[in-house]
């Protein structure tokens, strides 16, 4: 299975996304007799619905304002109304051209959507207009990740790399593609970077689970375990971490731990046929037959049902401070 940067989830794409898009214009030091100042104050509060209800009446009585249709779009992608947001930015455009922020509110709207391809011809532009913008690099990177274009993902991450040393999130993502790209060398010293990077308090799981997943898949059990354990401790919420040391733990035929690591993940995401089906073979080889019986049951009934779901990998990144 491939495996998922931060980004490919809508949600995910919203997080990281938002992070990079500041908007048509800074949310504050705005001039006193700014008109659109009380919505930009809401969007700084984190009320959207209320910024838009503001900017939709604005927008109404003055369909002209050129600024108010690409604040009320970078809104509406904050609201993950993607679709809404780029007819706005469509109805901007009539009256002068988006600057390189608004293009990158555009490019994240066809994250939300899936077009990967129209992504990266906006954050493409978006580099060219603003070539030293590390985020805009970051965003592309992940966006060819997404279109399978792993040689082009690796100069986007090693360009943002070079803008904003010690970037934590661009060095996994750089692990990432090197892994896609076969060099399993490089992918484990990307990880281990970024890792490193983070000193003595790490808050970013992401590349101690890659490096411990790569290490699994190499049977470096040994290695790979305080790696994943150290993942599922900075994100307990997060299914695919249990999911990958349960992996480890059935690997070793530590099976009360693999089962409790699956229960777990279960909990978090309980439409993964694919964890049901795990936990009732662990269920079996701990000859609790019923158990197991129960869990293929479940695992039946969601393939059956198209209901299923891929082990979701929730994280919401945060740039990493500049050094």
């Amino acid at each position: 299975m491939k495996p998922e940067p931060a980004g490919l989830t809508l949600a995910r794409a919203l997080a990281w996304a938002a992070i990079a898009a500041t908007g048509p214009a800074p949310l504050c030091q705005q001039p006193p007799s700014d008109p659109l100042a009380g919505a930009r104050s809401l969007l700084q509060a984190g009320a959207f619905a209320r910024a838009e209800a503001s900017l939709r009446a604005y927008v109404s009585a003055h369909p002209g304002d050129a600024d108010a249709h690409f604040l009320l779009g970078y809104t509406l992608f904050r609201e993950q109304k993607a679709k809404e947001s780029l007819a706005e930015f469509t109805a901007g455009a009539k009256y002068r051209r988006p600057g390189a922020a608004d293009l990158k509110s555009v490019a994240s709207d066809y994250v939300l959507l899936g077009d990967f391809a129209d992504a990266d011809k906006w954050f493409t532009e978006v580099t060219r207009e603003a070539p030293n913008d590390d985020d805009a690099w970051y965003l592309l990177g992940r966006t060819r990740y997404n279109e399978n274009d792993f040689t082009g993902a690796v100069s986007c991450f090693e360009r943002a790399l070079v803008l904003h040393p010690k970037y934590v999130e661009a060095e996994n993502n750089l692990g990432l593609s090197w892994g896609e790209l076969n060099d399993s060398a490089k992918a484990g010293a990307a990880f281990q970077t970024a890792i490193d990077w983070q000193g003595s308090a790490p808050a970013d799981s992401q590349p101690f689970l890659n490096l411990g997943t790569l290490l699994a898949d190499q049977r470096e059990y040994d290695k790979a375990l305080p790696l994943l354990a150290r993942a599922v401790a900075l994100s307990p919420q997060n299914p695919r971490i249990h999911d990958e040391l349960a992996k480890v733990y059935e690997a070793r035929n530590q099976l009360s731990e693999a089962q409790a690591e699956l229960e777990k993940a279960i909990a978090l995401a309980p439409n993964s046929s694919e964890l049901h089906f795990k936990l009732g073979r662990i269920y079996r080889r701990e000859g609790l037959a019923d158990q197991a019986r129960h869990e293929f049951d479940i695992c039946d009934k969601l393939n059956s049902t198209h209901s299923s779901v891929e082990t979701p990998n929730p994280y919401i990144p945060q740039k990493s401070p500049q050094p």
